[in-house]
């Protein structure tokens, strides 16, 4: 499930410098749609590169001139049954929002539906059989119509809920664990607005169980071409990434975030080990360190395994001493080896289990944070064959 953040800029906001600043505040949020009238599509187009969904100013008549700019999908519900301005039918047969979301004609995608009560959320219900996007929004803010129709609706509408604050929207994505497919914010904060992103960048990211491996080995090795990776964030004094020889296990190598007396601290930096390496992308798979490159993304994680995503701004490769660090890892079957370069320096840190450690210090006896999982992998992706590593 790709979660999104939706910001809500149509009349009801007010004139079109408060629309103005909604929509420029989501842009730079990175929110991923904006909802606005059908007259606002043109000069949303030219305030910066978003998704654009609008009202259908009427829902039985399109007018090509009203607009030479379309937009990327239209709802129905704004001034009809959907907001309560047209009473809802006896029959949900008779319903005129419904009637247009079952033309095949791309007059309308989505349904917007305010839930004044329990004959709007089987409204919505019935919307979401056709709609590609289905907006709820309740009153007086609850969770319960939303379990209802998370429970409910299949995976042919993308769920959309209505919130008023960054806090509402991270309700929403974690409701019934499954949570909303997205959130259409009704403020003008900017604040509020990056914190919904926020949370919608937090529902989609992993959380991974790392657990300790004993350091059985460490040697000095020749040379080899080390990758020092450097992203476009700045990482904190607990989050690294994971870097190994050996797909099934990766070492935690902290980010470059301590003082030293020999170099400044670089929070954008990992150094993270020989060329021939893997790293954990933001996918969950893999990546050789040796093909990285600019635009690139990689996953960062902290000690407890929680995970964000990070673009790559710059890889160097140079020739430096080596260290060779092999560890076991307790698994059900008994004990697996797993290993890996990392460069003979006094900035380079792991974590082990008393906390960080410059590689230049870890001795056999250690105990080194690993992520293990028992498969093979192919071109980075997980398989169901044996492959030996060694």
């Amino acid at each position: 499930m790709t979660r999104t953040v939706w910001v809500k800029a149509d009349g009801d906001v007010g004139d079109w410098e408060a629309r103005k600043r909604r929509v420029t505040a989501a842009i730079e949020a990175g929110a991923d749609w904006v909802l606005v009238d059908e007259g606002d599509v043109g000069r949303v187009r030219e305030l910066g590169d978003v998704n654009v969904a609008a009202f259908r100013s009427d829902a039985d008549v399109i007018d090509d001139a009203e607009s030479d700019v379309e937009a990327d999908a239209y709802f129905v519900g704004k001034g009809g049954e959907g907001d309560g301005t047209i009473s809802m039918p006896e029959e949900f047969s008779g319903s005129a929002d419904l009637t247009t979301l079952r033309r095949r004609d791309d007059r309308a995608q989505g349904a917007y539906v305010r839930v004044l009560g329990t004959e709007y959320e089987a409204f919505a219900e019935t919307a979401a059989d056709d709609a590609d996007f289905t907006v709820i929004v309740g009153e007086d803010w609850s969770i319960i119509p939303l379990e209802n129709l998370i429970a409910r609706v299949g995976e042919e509408t993308h769920l959309v809920a209505g919130a008023t604050t960054a806090a509402e929207a991270r309700t929403a994505f974690e409701t019934l664990e499954i949570g909303a497919d997205g959130v259409l914010l009704d403020a003008d904060s900017p604040d509020e607005i990056r914190g919904a992103v926020e949370a919608r960048d937090a529902a989609d990211r992993e959380t991974l169980d790392l657990r300790h491996a004993e350091v059985t080995e460490i040697e000095q090795t020749g040379m080899a071409d080390r990758v020092c990776i450097d992203t476009g964030s700045l990482m904190d004094d607990s989050e690294g990434m994971l870097v190994g020889s050996m797909s099934r296990g990766l070492f935690f190598v902290h980010a470059e975030t301590a003082e030293s007396p020999y170099v400044a601290s670089r929070p954008f930096r990992v150094n993270a080990g020989a060329v021939h390496a893997y790293v954990r992308n933001s996918k969950g798979g893999t990546n050789y360190l040796a093909e990285l490159s600019s635009g690139d993304e990689v996953q960062v994680v902290d000690t407890d395994g929680h995970t964000r995503e990070a673009v790559v701004g710059r890889v160097k490769i140079e020739k430096r001493p080596m260290f060779r660090i092999q560890a076991e890892v307790e698994t059900e079957e008994g004990t697996d080896r797993i290993e890996t370069l990392i460069q003979n320096a006094e900035t380079v840190k792991i974590a082990t289990s008393e906390g960080r450690k410059a590689v230049t210090e870890v001795e056999a006896g250690d105990e080194a944070l690993v992520y293990y999982e028992d498969v093979a992998r192919h071109f980075g992706e997980a398989v169901e064959e044996s492959i030996i590593e060694k």
